[in-house]
């Protein structure tokens, strides 16, 4: 197994600072690492990206640790990985299906908050959204796009206390385009906002935390869990995770994540998948002990 990080856009020998904890753990485990420019890569030249990785004799598989990316930016770095006989563990499909929730909704669909979407086109209407919005009733929804919400702007390009408010709707959306600017995917996904069981609010903007867990899948069974915020109590529940091992033998991806969350009335419920060459680990993580993780359950 290889990993591949980005490297520091200020040294190129280095692993960006974000993924120096990885690389350094992986270093303890005897686990090789490639660099790529990930500046080179997001202005559109994959094959500089690679420059320094060398051509393998026979194929390799390996496994991506960097920034999100967007479907044809993992696209273009696979094909070029190929290129030096490296294979990237997830294919562009398989990454676009757990990158973008609409991919994915209808394997989930039983266990996660309802969601509409409206694709970007040109602009977005403000009667359309009303209109898709009325499935909703009067309920609180949250807004985000096919990837990313702005949580941390939480009252003002995030939660819209109800679906019928349309002032409230129309400067939520104004908001939240705002600050995505051109880093929006897609288009707008709005889901209906479900009681989890709160935590506390976010030390730095405020925004309510919940208990959620993070569950790292690969080939259809979970091999890592974390909890998903540093800050706040988590209780001594077990996740049940009997329903969510069918889910996840059904989604469309060898190595992604499962964000899992439990309700105020004790019920646990799917917040959303991500590719897990992409998803994050929390500060409070054990590093070493997910690489061991991974390590255990790699298959080629």
């Amino acid at each position: 197994m290889k990993i591949i990080f980005c490297e520091d856009p200020l040294d190129q020998k280095r692993v960006d600072s974000m993924y120096q904890n990885e690389a350094e753990n992986i270093r303890k485990l005897d686990i090789d690492y490639h660099l790529i420019d990930f500046e080179s890569l997001v202005a559109g030249s994959s094959n500089n990206a690679i420059r320094h990785i060398p051509k393998n004799d026979t194929l390799e598989n390996a496994i991506y640790r960097g920034w999100m990316l967007k479907p044809f930016q993992y696209k273009q770095i696979y094909e070029s990985l190929l290129g030096r006989n490296i294979r990237l563990i997830n294919t562009p499909e398989m990454y676009r299906h757990c990158h973008y929730l609409p991919e994915s909704y209808s394997i989930i669909t039983d266990f996660t908050p309802k969601s509409i979407w409206l694709k970007q086109e040109d602009s977005f209407f403000m009667d359309d959204i009303y209109t898709a919005l009325k499935v909703f009733g009067s309920k609180p929804v949250i807004l985000k796009d096919y990837v990313k919400s702005q949580k941390h702007y939480w009252n003002e390009a995030c939660y819209i206390a109800s679906a019928t408010d349309q002032n409230k709707i129309a400067n939520t959306v104004a908001r939240f385009l705002d600050l995505q600017g051109d880093d929006l995917n897609e288009g707008l996904v709005f889901r209906e906002f479900i009681q989890f069981q709160p935590l506390t609010g976010h030390s730095q903007s405020g925004m309510p935390l919940t208990e959620e867990y993070r569950i790292f899948v690969m080939d259809g069974h979970p091999i890592f869990q974390t909890r998903y915020w540093s800050e706040g109590d988590y209780s001594d529940s077990l996740l049940e995770m009997a329903d969510f091992m069918m889910v996840m033998q059904k989604v469309k991806s060898r190595f992604f994540t499962m964000d899992i969350a439990r309700t105020v009335d004790g019920d646990w419920m799917i917040v959303e998948l991500g590719d897990g060459q992409v998803a994050g680990l929390p500060d409070h993580v054990d590093v070493e002990s997910f690489y061991l993780a991974l390590l255990e359950n790699w298959n080629p």
